[in-house]
């Protein structure tokens, strides 16, 4: 026999958007229940290997230096997106995102001081004390302090939705089937970029050579159930964030501490030993998103960067040491590449670097001239040994394909009409912002402002 148990509002998830949602929904008066898939130690889904928020602010703060205008934040994410975003939720994410320092710091979230250095984010994003695991700790010591009701090794099996109406779902729960009422829901479990399966059906054989940068509990069940009650979808199927990350990264969980950071510095090649993008086109945080996908494409999803020691200590490092040699035949040897193949590759690049004033926090005149494909800026020759490499893999933290949303962070359906009383945030509503492309800090920064609005709506609408 199936055991039943009721609340006001269902929160599905974990991370984040769904703590910054629960929390929400309990200081508006609900009671709240969430069911986490992942077993305690791993709860926070990929906000747990999360650094920063984005924040629009008007002036200096004490984690944040200069201003970062609502327009510039929007100019920002209109370049990353390469023009296609959906301008409304935009906004209304970078108008949001003033308010989160507070309520964060409300929560128990504890922030450090501004970081200088390759990341050029100290002016645009703040930093939490501790990382991503610290800040989802906070979440749910204050969701336990406000009585919320929190289900580890959980995972919604169905939903009961009919004509846009929730009812309740199917939880199974310590290997139990569990029926949870509630007069609203919250969505916010992830996409599905850890079911290897579906990214095969998009990809082919390519997404056995994927990096899963987070948890492996996403794996886009809970979009799949929505999709099949009427919702409506968004985002391309195959499109998702993805970063270069250590080559000898685990597929799963490696987190933060396996991406390279070292792209701009030094030359990119894949496995034929030619580079084949500009490594120095923007500051990286406006670029390093689309590194993943560029390695995606390359023969067998992986390149090497290839940096000299100039440079070794201008960037943040990999959990895993650098291949290192006193040449570059050697190190092209190390890598298994044609060593005779790389060498022709830097040579070229080196005759095409211009002089220039080298400044790795801003972006400079260093350039290449007569080469395909160019380097805009940060172009060094790679003349100084020890030479170093790091292998690459597309590292991918989320997908784009979810549901729609309205404003108020409801979930609408194919045909246009919102449901009543089911909201979703987080990843699986990222793709109704972007389409492509990233902006560090800001996946944190939507999914708490989507969070905070889903809880609210659902509270009044639950009670």
């Amino acid at each position: 026999m199936t055991a039943s148990v009721a609340c006001d509002v269902l929160v599905v998830g974990g991370g984040n958007a769904a703590l910054a949602a629960a929390l929400s929904a309990r200081d508006c008066g609900a009671s709240v229940i969430v069911v986490e898939r992942a077993p305690q130690f791993y709860r926070g889904g990929n906000s747990r290997h999360t650094r920063d928020f984005r924040i629009m602010h008007r002036h200096p703060t004490q984690h944040m230096f200069g201003a970062y205008s609502d327009e510039e934040f929007l100019t920002d994410l209109r370049r990353v997106a390469d023009g296609e975003i959906d301008e409304e939720l935009a906004r209304l994410v970078v108008v949001e995102s003033e308010m989160l320092p507070d309520w964060l710091t409300r929560q128990g979230v504890r922030w450090q001081e501004p970081l200088a250095g390759t990341l050029h984010l100290a002016r645009t994003n703040m930093f939490m004390l501790g990382g991503g695991r610290a800040m989802m700790n906070a979440y749910y010591r204050t969701a336990l302090q406000k009585g919320i009701d929190v289900w580890y090794d959980a995972m919604v099996q169905d939903i009961d939705i009919v004509n846009g109406v929730f009812g309740g779902a199917q939880v199974e729960r310590r290997r139990e089937m569990v029926e949870v009422r509630a007069n609203a829901v919250v969505l916010a479990s992830g996409g599905y970029e850890a079911n290897i399966n579906w990214l095969r059906q998009h990809w082919g054989d390519a997404a056995n050579n994927f990096v899963i940068r987070g948890t492996p509990y996403n794996q886009g069940n809970v979009i799949d159930l929505l999709l099949a009650r009427g919702a409506k979808a968004v985002g391309h199927p195959r499109a998702f964030h993805a970063v270069a990350v250590d080559g000898r990264a685990p597929q799963f969980d490696g987190g933060i501490v396996t991406r390279l950071d070292s792209v701009p510095f030094g030359i990119v090649v894949n496995r034929c030993g030619e580079r084949f993008y500009d490594e120095g086109e923007d500051f990286w945080p406006k670029r390093y998103a689309i590194w993943g996908g560029l390695i995606a494409r390359q023969p067998d999803q992986v390149a090497y960067s290839i940096i000299d020691s100039k440079v070794i200590d201008k960037f943040m490092p990999s959990v895993f040491p650098p291949v290192m040699a006193h040449s570059l035949a050697d190190l092209a040897t190390q890598l298994g590449l044609d060593a005779e193949r790389v060498q022709t590759t830097i040579d070229t690049y080196n005759k095409a670097v211009q002089p220039g004033s080298f400044r790795p926090g801003d972006l400079d005149d260093c350039h290449t001239v007569g080469v395909a494909p160019p380097k805009s800026h940060w172009a060094q020759r790679i003349d100084t040994p020890p030479f170093y490499a790091y292998p690459l893999r597309a590292g991918i933290t989320f997908t784009y394909r979810g549901v729609r949303i309205q404003r108020d962070a409801r979930v609408q359906m194919s045909d246009g009409r919102a449901m009543d009383n089911v909201f979703a945030a987080g990843e699986m509503v990222a793709g109704n912002i972007l389409r492509r492309g990233y902006l560090a800090g800001f996946g944190l920064t939507m999914g708490a402002v989507f969070g905070r609005i889903a809880g609210e709506g659902a509270a009044r609408v639950a009670r």
